[in-house]
């Protein structure tokens, strides 16, 4: 039996629901240049490819609107001050990865939001359990390519073999596979069980709280 003693978490949609500010910061650029708003749900359905795709998803025309990047950096700058506003743990995060520390699992957050954003929330959040906090950066491939995986996975002296993916999208599910690593899929966040089990998610590896998190790694210990 192969020991689990690594757990890399998603961060939007995973260990914090970011939702709201992404919006309201979404809503701000589409003023800021007259654009349609969108509603939480319309957003919900555009993250989860880093902040330029959803820009891109959220204007008329994507890349090809005349002032995409005026309205990305306006989101960018809106964001970077709001990204606190109105973000909180899920429920029961907080108690995991406070159980997970005390089991002494080694634990990161890989995510596609701009790098300095992901370090500043994990900073105000969960500085005292996580010690690795990767986000998208121009040195490094965003997910779901596989490189800011193996840099957490490198800083924190960890093997893939011995670590399990924790994330809410088909994302996170291609991430994992390109590692590879297990990914464990979570339904509480920016995706339903229909769309992760449309993406090819499992039930077996599906999780309704994070209090189902660590009786399920023993279960996948115990079959590995």
């Amino acid at each position: 039996m192969q020991k689990i003693d690594t757990v890399v978490f998603d961060l939007d949609g995973t260990l914090l629901n970011t939702l709201e500010d992404l919006a309201d910061s979404v809503n701000y650029a589409m003023r800021q240049y007259g654009l349609p708003e969108h509603t939480l749900e319309e957003v919900r359905a555009y993250v989860g490819n880093g902040v330029a795709k959803l820009i891109e998803r959220s204007i008329p025309h994507g890349t090809d609107h005349p002032y995409y990047e005026q309205i990305l950096d306006s989101f960018k700058t809106h964001y970077a001050l709001h990204c606190e506003d109105k973000t909180c743990p899920y429920e029961g995060i907080m108690e995991l990865l406070s159980q997970l520390k005390e089991q002494n699992f080694r634990m990161a957050i890989v995510s596609n939001k701009f790098d300095g954003a992901v370090k500043k929330l994990n900073k105000k959040y969960f500085n005292r359990f996580i010690s690795v906090a990767i986000g998208e950066s121009a040195t490094v491939q965003r997910k779901p390519a596989p490189d800011t995986v193996y840099q957490a996975l490198a800083e924190l002296n960890a093997d893939a073999s011995q670590a399990v993916y924790v994330g809410d999208s088909e994302v996170d599910r291609q991430t994992a596979a390109n590692v590879p690593m297990t990914c464990i899929s979570v339904t509480w966040g920016f995706r339903t069980r229909e769309q992760l089990l449309e993406s090819g998610a499992s039930d077996a590896c599906m999780i309704k709280t994070p209090q189902e998190l660590l009786p399920l790694l023993l279960r996948l210990q115990q079959e590995w």
